[in-house]
C-alpha cells in the first residue's frame, strides 16, 4: 500500500489537490465502513501526501453524513502522521474578511450527538486530552505557508461547529458572537477528536467566505455567494498547501503523536477480542 506522512483532507470548493506527482488513487476499506472518496496519494518537494475531498468527489456528502471515522482510519493505514484540514467557514468577527484565511486555536462543540465522535466505547473506554484540539506547530507553519503565499492571515480564535446543513439563524450567529467565537463552520468536529484518537497532528486552514448572517452590511449567507468566494479561495489553499509541506519536511514530534499513552484506562483483560481487533492500529502497542 502507498504510505503518506502528511494528509489533507478538502472541505467546500477543495475537491482536488493541484502540483501532486507520482500520483495514485488509493481505496481504502476500515473497520469503521468507507472513507468519503479514494485517497490521492503524490509527492509535493519530496514528501508523500495524501489528500481527500470530505464530502466526496462532486460534493455527495453532507456534514452529518462525512464519514469521519473511516476518513481518518483512512489516513492513518496510509501512515499519516500530520492532518491538514481545509475548511470553508463563516466569519463572526468584521476583521475576519471573507476571502481572508484563519488558523483557529480552539473548538467549541455544538453539534447535535448525530456524528460518532469516537472510535473507542464499546468496551474500551480512552479519555484523551483535548484541550489543545489543534496542533501549535503544525498551525505554526500554516500561518508561516499563508504568508508565504500573500494570503491575509488571521491566526488564532474559536471555530464553533453547527450540524447544519441548514446556515445559522441570525439568533445563533448573534448568540455565536456574544460568546465571542471567531469562526463558523460545519466539519471541524468530530474530525478533530477523532484524529486525536488516532495519534495524528492536526491543524485548520479555514477559507472565511462569508460573514453568515450577523453582519448589518452582508446579505445572508447562500450556497451561490460561497462559491464565488471559493472558487479564489481554493487556488490560495492549493498554494498554501505547497508551500506547508516542505516546511514540515520529515516531520517533528507532536504531543498528539502520544495522546493514547495514558489514555486507555479500561482493564486490558476485559476488553472483548472483536473490539480490540476493530481498533488494533490504534490502541495494540498500548495493549501488549
Amino acid at each position: 500500500m502507498p504510505e503518506a506522512t502528511i494528509g489533507v483532507i478538502g472541505g467546500s470548493g477543495l475537491y482536488a489537490m493541484s502540483g501532486l506527482e507520482h500520483v495514485e488513487h488509493v481505496t481504502l476499506e476500515t473497520p469503521f465502513g468507507t472513507p468519503s472518496d479514494a485517497y490521492i496519494v503524490g509527492s509535493i518537494a519530496g514528501q508523500r501526501v495524501a489528500f481527500l475531498p470530505r464530502h466526496g468527489v462532486g460534493h455527495r456528502l453532507t456534514p452529518s453524513e462525512v464519514p469521519s471515522r473511516a476518513n481518518i482510519h483512512g489516513f492513518k493505514q496510509l501512515g499519516v502522521q500530520y492532518l491538514i484540514s481545509v475548511s470553508a467557514v463563516g466569519s463572526l468577527r468584521e476583521e475576519y474578511v471573507p476571502g481572508h484565511v484563519a488558523i483557529p486555536d480552539q473548538l467549541f462543540d455544538r453539534t447535535k450527538g448525530i456524528r460518532p465522535a469516537s472510535f473507542f466505547g464499546e468496551g474500551l473506554v480512552v479519555h484523551v486530552a483535548f484541550d489543545q484540539p489543534f496542533d501549535h506547530t503544525l498551525s505554526d507553519l500554516l500561518e508561516q505557508a499563508a504568508h508565504t503565499a500573500g494570503a491575509v492571515c488571521h491566526r488564532g480564535g474559536t471555530y464553533t461547529c453547527m450540524e447544519g446543513p441548514q446556515f445559522s439563524t441570525l439568533a445563533e450567529s448573534l448568540e455565536n458572537r456574544r460568546a465571542g467565537f471567531a469562526l463558523i463552520g460545519m466539519t471541524a468536529l468530530p474530525e478533530a477528536k477523532l484524529a486525536r484518537e488516532a495519534e495524528i497532528a492536526y491543524a485548520t486552514l479555514a477559507l472565511v467566505t462569508d460573514y453568515d448572517c450577523w453582519h448589518p452590511h452582508h446579505d445572508a449567507v447562500t450556497v451561490d455567494s460561497v462559491v464565488q468566494v471559493l472558487k479564489a479561495n481554493a487556488v490560495l489553499a492549493q498554494e498554501i498547501i505547497r508551500q506547508v509541506v516542505p516546511l514540515i519536511g520529515g516531520g517533528f514530534d507532536s504531543p498528539a503523536h502520544h495522546a493514547l499513552a495514558t489514555a486507555i484506562i479500561t482493564d486490558r483483560a476485559a476488553i472483548a477480542p472483536e473490539k480490540r481487533q476493530q481498533v488494533a492500529l490504534l490502541v495494540e502497542k498500548y495493549l501488549k
